[in-house]
């Protein structure tokens, strides 16, 4: 037996457990955004961390550490994307709390999209379909169907990180907030869902011989 295929398949969870892994942090900012003075009343040590959105930025990023943790205990791996992100948070969260600054949170959207988004549509100026490395074990499809996405989903980041800065600079921070987790959270459900019929047509299931 090769080595290639002595190597054990990855572990996979359920997508219900992979989807509450991935918004259960969100969900935490939010509610301790919006319940922060309740938080702050009944546990007093948050007081430290200061208003709402401050103390939300540290549960965040204790949620996301927690969320990150558990996926590698589970699978033995770490998704790219949300490692990235994670990343992120924790280094704009850190500067947020030390600053005193929400400004940093608030623009941490609008880092990751931008940088999702010129990574994927950076690399295909050197004639790889990224996102394919991604969700390749997600759907197997040709390579005109990646180059498709990867231009949809290197577009789609991007518009993402300009409606970031358009929400967070115009309304109040709770609006933000709430945008940022009951917004964004379905408008890249219905675009995900909006690429299924370019993901059926390029599929190589279908083209398999039988």
């Amino acid at each position: 037996m090769s080595s290639i295929e002595a190597v054990k398949p990855r572990k996979e969870i359920s997508p219900l457990l992979k989807m509450v892994l991935e918004l259960g942090p969100l969900v935490v900012f939010f509610f301790a955004n919006s319940r922060g003075e309740w938080l702050a009343r009944e546990f007093p040590a948050l007081t430290e961390l200061g208003g709402p959105i401050f103390i939300a930025t540290g549960l965040f990023m204790a949620a996301t550490a927690i969320a990150l943790t558990a996926s590698w205990i589970l699978t033995r791996t770490l998704p790219m994307m949300p490692l990235i992100s994670g990343i992120v948070v924790f280094i704009m969260g850190a500067f947020t709390l030390w600053l005193q600054n929400d400004t940093f949170i608030k623009i941490k959207p609008t880092i990751i999209n931008t940088l999702f988004g010129v990574i994927l549509l950076g690399g295909l100026l050197f004639g790889k379909s990224l996102l394919g490395y991604v969700f390749h074990s997600a759907f197997k499809l040709d390579e005109e169907g990646w180059r498709k996405l990867t231009i949809r989903w290197g577009i789609f980041f991007l518009v993402l990180a300009v409606l970031n800065e358009v929400v967070w600079r115009n309304f109040s921070t709770d609006f933000w907030v709430a945008f940022k987790v009951w917004g964004t959270m379905p408008i890249t459900v219905l675009f995900t869902l909006s690429q299924m019929p370019v993901i059926m047509k390029h599929s190589l299931d279908q083209d398999t011989p039988k």
